[in-house]
């Protein structure tokens, strides 16, 4: 089974016009679209806009029409009204491709309609990735500029029943009016697994006079994810498994030692998560305050007001506002304490961190994760450590469904609204779980130092299908902990840094170093 991504971008639409001397304005005129997206399975994609331009005054005219799309890359565009063939106009810059048309008939007098079309070939709207063909189909930003707007979709019979439509509208035909198409648009998805490896580097080093022992986290398995580990280079001391669900390996330096460990496998993605039952001791961990995560009199006011993840879902998404020069200028993590002084500046961890805060306020457990998340456009999907795709993002867990739900505020944010709270995406892979401590584990991509900030430690890439390994045998080649141990955490640093965790042993017991890098 495969999934399809649609992926239009209306600017800006702009009329030009033939006129009296008599002052114009836009009211003038009205217009409709009826647009198809025609899919074929090599992926490229007819785009045919049928539209109505209608002249509501007796005093204008209009000549010609102009459009700025969001694509880089058209081809084969051709256009008519109904005296004949228009010969388009393409102009092209370096972040947009215009059409303007002239046309061979005029809008003269009041109530008069002209239909014409347009049409071009685009690789950019539906593209395979991995196992899986997604949609995007953008909103519309100004919908009383337009007295209707309809989209309808066509795809081979061969992609089968959709995965799942965003927002969560249930429809045979891929046809969609203006209302919901919306500001945030449409995404389709046709897949219902997707497959990746990976291959993740950790390094590791010990600056001190006498031996020490720290620990790597390896991706976990979630309610979403399976995880086979192929190989972990060189092996560790053991392996033991936190009460949030990590793996996390340990090993031994000797002074001035440097390691650099490597560790490669594959990761199965679903849709649907698993059950999973919540104890009540794990309930209450799931609700306690902690640094970022705290239970301001503000925050206790807002869990007391929105009371249900939606609620809060919403809230953070539409209250929140993403920063793009935090990532640039490496600035440090406020937490939901301080991102609500300041809601125009965040980044991923500072939307985790306030739906997290809310949520167990509201007494709904709640918890972060941290990892890898597959981005074509990282403007409408950005990432807060860009060279290594590492992504942050909340899930809750329903006590109705006994099954934790992930979802993602920072793009609803950055997207204008597309749906992540109803149906995710096969597009987020989880290295870390984040509960019971808001500081720990740090996840992959996060051992570097200093001075080696520019180096890509995290390569994702797509696989063929597999079948995963239960999580019993995932390890069994290698030594488990004989022992609990007591590890002592720092606070985590920022919302785009990561604190590199040194566990010293010295006379039996385990201390704490560690270096921070901020961005």
């Amino acid at each position: 089974m495969v999934k399809f991504l649609f992926i239009f971008y209306f600017s800006f639409f702009i009329f030009h016009f033939s006129l009296p001397p008599a002052a114009f304005a836009l009211e003038n005129f009205t217009t409709a679209y009826d647009v198809t997206y025609t899919v074929n399975e090599n992926g490229i994609t007819n785009a045919k806009f049928d539209v109505f331009l209608t002249n509501t005054s007796s005093k204008v005219y209009a000549s010609s029409y102009k459009i700025i799309l969001g694509f880089v890359n058209i081809a084969n565009v051709s256009a008519y009204d109904p005296d004949g063939k228009i010969n388009p106009r393409v102009i092209s810059t370096d972040n947009e491709v215009g059409i303007e048309l002239t046309f061979n008939k005029k809008v003269v007098g009041i109530n008069k309609k002209l239909p014409f079309t347009f049409s071009f070939d685009t690789t950019e709207v539906a593209q395979k990735q991995g196992e899986v063909f997604e949609i995007n189909i953008p909103g519309i930003s100004k919908q009383n500029k337009f007295t209707d707007f309809k989209v309808h979709v066509k795809v081979p019979s061969s992609f089968g029943a959709p995965s799942y439509i965003k927002p969560n509208i249930k429809t045979k035909n891929l046809d969609f009016t203006k209302e919901q198409l919306g500001e945030s648009g449409i995404s389709i998805a046709f897949g219902n697994k997707q497959y990746y490896r990976f291959k993740l580097a950790y390094h590791l080093k010990n600056s001190h006079v006498f031996p020490i022992k720290t620990e790597i986290a390896l991706p976990p398995k979630t309610g979403y994810q399976t995880v086979t580990i192929g190989n972990i280079s060189p092996k560790p001391l053991n392996i033991r498994q936190d009460g949030d669900g990590n793996y996390l390996a340990q090993y031994s330096l000797l002074p001035g030692k440097k390691i650099d460990v490597i560790v490669t496998g594959r990761v199965q993605v679903v849709l649907k998560p698993k059950k999973e039952t919540l104890s009540p001791q794990k309930t209450k961990q799931y609700l306690a305050q902690k640094p970022y995560w705290e239970n301001s009199e503000k925050i206790k006011e807002l869990g007391q007001k929105l009371k249900t993840p939606r609620a809060i879902y919403q809230y953070v998404w539409q209250t929140l506002t993403y920063d793009f020069s935090r990532v640039i200028n490496n600035s440090p993590r406020l937490g939901a304490k301080e991102v609500l002084l300041n809601p125009s500046s965040a980044v991923c961890l500072e939307f985790t961190d306030l739906f997290i805060a809310i949520a167990r306020s509201a007494g709904i457990p709640a918890r972060e994760l941290n990892g890898y998340a597959y981005t074509q456009n990282q403007k409408q999907r950005p990432l807060s450590l860009v060279k290594d795709i590492l992504h942050a993002w909340p899930e809750y867990y329903d006590q109705q469904q006994e099954t934790w739900i992930m979802v993602d505020p920072t793009w609803a944010n950055t997207t204008g609204g597309i749906d992540y709270f109803n149906t995710f995406d096969l597009d987020h892979i989880v290295f870390v779980i984040k509960g019971s401590q808001s500081d720990y584990p740090i996840p992959a991509g996060g051992y570097k130092p200093e001075g080696a900030e520019n180096v890509k430690d995290v390569e994702v890439s797509f696989s063929d299908p597999f079948e995963p390994q239960v999580s019993e045998k995932i390890f069994a080649d290698l030594p488990k902990s004989r022992s609990a141990t007591t590890i002592i955490t720092p606070a985590f640093l920022t919302n785009a840094g990561f604190t590199i965790i040194i566990l010293i042993i010295a006379t039996g017991t385990w201390y704490l170093l560690f270096y921070r890098r901020k961005r």
